[in-house]
């Protein structure tokens, strides 16, 4: 005898003993050195000389960490010339369990070298506080870096089995629009396919409140011009007997959108909210954080609330308008001016439509001499996972039972993602879980994460995972 039996622990102290192991990772200083060595990288996909830099991302990096969890892994080149490669990887434990899909993505925009506070290298991981600064700690680097670190707890926790199949797609180029992923999507379609999506990007509605999002609006970007003549003549000479283009496609705006923010465009109008949608909407407020916007009550379309407005609805925003020179104004009439504008949809909204709808609408208006034209490629469609699906309900149980809190629910985010290739052409059920919140300065000098949000999505994706395997029949969506 070597003393007396152990008895093993029970499932919930097992659980517990995941969710504490994955905190440790980050409080004993592991995931913070994991982090910046990745936050080193200078994955500027927008930059073409960094292509080399994206794919040793993938090879040096993210292969390596899921490789000693026991994932095969291989790299599969983009289809699209020029663009970098994709990792995917497999852990297949039984035939019958549950199989997650995970996806990350390792490059980022542009650094902004010099224009950070107090001297910050975007290429450093920097602590100020609660804040952890850095460029990828908030998109997505640090995200996909915490998600890696609780499947890593738990299957350690776990014994070297996670009890359900996981399977990892990460790109290098979603800053870009994602090139070739839906490619890829439909060529790996059987190598992808699992039962449920999880991953994690963009901001929880507030920091102090656990997230999780269903879908993404679709987003289309559409250039507006008025060319009036070869030149720009004299404003004192010939104003008021030539068209102005300024004037002109000013008007031609405020008939596709109000003073107000509605919009006046009825095929790019949501048919109305569903009943689900607007349930899970009602107890969600948005703003009133410390460095959020202050909103404007008459903003935007009448009867609904921000949320409604924010997650439920259609937007037209105009994100540029020029016309002459702003900088040094001359006494002329400008010859041409351009704006351009962009939808932010929901499902219900076909994108094919976008840009006919415009033209057809400024010409039932008189507005025949402004052009419209798509301003960058494809146009992701809206989606939208249904709030009553019981993957969700799956999830909100999880989190409350790690957090003691109630996440809130968005049927989706406010932004675009590429959601469409796993919700669409994958066909899969997706559940996003954000780890970062809405003043992160993503995309902008001084990106940071906050140490509080980090700390508990460690705890919440431990116990998400955790509860995968526990699950005796698969949810439906």
């Amino acid at each position: 005898m070597t003393g007396p039996p152990v008895t093993p622990p029970t499932p919930a102290a097992a659980r517990e003993a995941a969710i504490a192991a994955s905190l440790a990772v980050f409080d004993d200083g592991r995931f913070r050195t994991d982090l910046a060595r990745r936050v080193a990288r200078p994955t500027e996909s927008q930059v073409p000389e960094r292509a080399a830099e994206l794919r040793r991302y993938l090879i040096d990096e993210i292969g390596p960490t899921v490789a000693r969890m026991g994932f095969e892994v291989r790299l599969v080149e983009n289809s699209v010339p020029g663009c970098p490669p994709f990792l995917l990887a497999s852990r297949l434990e039984d035939p019958v369990a549950p199989t997650v899909l995970m996806y990350g993505h390792g490059d980022v925009v542009r650094g902004q070298e010099g224009e950070w506070r107090d001297g910050r290298s975007p290429w450093e991981v920097t602590p100020d506080g609660n804040r952890w600064y850095g460029r990828g700690t908030a998109d997505n680097k640090g995200q996909h870096s915490i998600n890696l670190a609780a499947l890593e707890q738990v299957l350690r926790v776990r014994g070297g089995r996670l009890g359900f199949n996981a399977k990892l797609l990460f790109e290098m180029g979603e800053e870009v629009g994602s090139p070739g992923l839906a490619a890829l999507c439909r060529t790996e379609a059987e190598a992808l396919a699992a039962d449920v999506l999880i991953a994690s990007d963009g901001p929880r509605l507030a920091a102090d409140r656990p997230t999780l999002f269903l879908g993404a609006r679709g987003a289309c970007n559409v250039e507006l011009r008025v060319d009036a003549r070869a030149g720009g003549v004299h404003s004192g000479n010939w104003g008021g007997v030539v068209a102005n283009p300024g004037t002109v496609l000013a008007n031609a705006i405020a008939a596709l959108v109000d003073g107000h923010g509605r919009i006046r465009v009825e095929a790019l109008r949501p048919a109305g909210i569903p009943a689900a949608v607007r349930a899970a909407l009602a107890g969600v407020t948005v703003g009133g954080g410390s460095s959020d916007p202050a909103l404007d009550a008459a903003w935007g379309e009448p009867d609904l609330t921000p949320a409604e407005r924010l997650f439920g609805w259609n937007t037209l925003e105009v994100l540029a308008f020029t016309c002459g020179t702003p900088a040094a104004p001359v006494n002329a009439i400008p010859p041409n001016a351009t704006a351009v504008v962009q939808l932010r949809f929901v499902v219900g909204t076909d994108p094919a439509v976008i840009v006919p709808a415009l033209q057809a609408h400024l010409a039932q208006h008189g507005f025949t001499n402004v052009k419209a034209a798509a301003a960058r490629g494809e146009t992701a469609p809206a989606t939208r996972l249904d709030p009553d699906s019981s993957w969700v309900r799956w999830a909100v149980a999880s989190i409350r039972k790690t957090l003691g809190l109630e996440p809130a629910i968005l049927p989706n985010i406010g932004g675009t993602l590429p959601n469409h290739v796993f919700a669409e052409i994958l066909g899969l059920p997706t559940l996003w879980v954000p780890h970062s919140y809405g003043a992160c300065a993503q995309h902008a000098p001084d990106e940071h994460m906050l140490v509080p949000i980090t700390r508990e999505a460690m705890r919440l994706m431990a116990g998400l995972f955790w509860d995968l395997s526990e699950i005796e029949s698969l949810p439906t969506t």
